[in-house]
């Protein structure tokens, strides 16, 4: 394998809430996603969902609680907990779940996104 650059790998696509595998470790995949604007709310049952922000600032809003992560920082989403995620400007973030996962969990959206596309 090798090495990967997350900038190149970044300019690749424009799109956003639209995530691009780029690599996989056994089971997970990590995947590069441009977001902006609100997502839905959703949660993924079987499987925890990490988010680290490479660029930009993003916040994770819960039932009861609104995460902010900022560059550099990660947050994990424990399996079965309703969130949305949001970011009032870009935000370019990498995200690490098992191979197979839907971006929004169960809740059909316009923003549902194809799974499995590699960059």
């Amino acid at each position: 394998m090798d090495k990967i650059n997350l900038k190149n790998k970044l300019s690749m696509f424009s799109e956003h809430w639209s995530p691009k595998i780029i690599a996989e470790m056994n089971d997970y995949q990590f995947k590069l996603v441009k977001i902006q604007g609100e997502f839905v709310w959703h949660n993924h049952e079987d499987t925890d969902e990490t988010f680290i922000v490479i660029e930009g600032k993003m916040k994770i809003e819960f039932e009861d609680k609104t995460v902010e992560l900022n560059e550099g920082e990660m947050y994990v989403v424990p399996k079965g907990v309703n969130h949305k995620p949001f970011a009032e400007e870009e935000c370019k973030i990498m995200i690490i779940e098992p191979s197979g996962v839907v971006n929004t969990g169960g809740t059909e959206s316009e923003l549902t996104a194809s799974n499995d596309v590699w960059i």
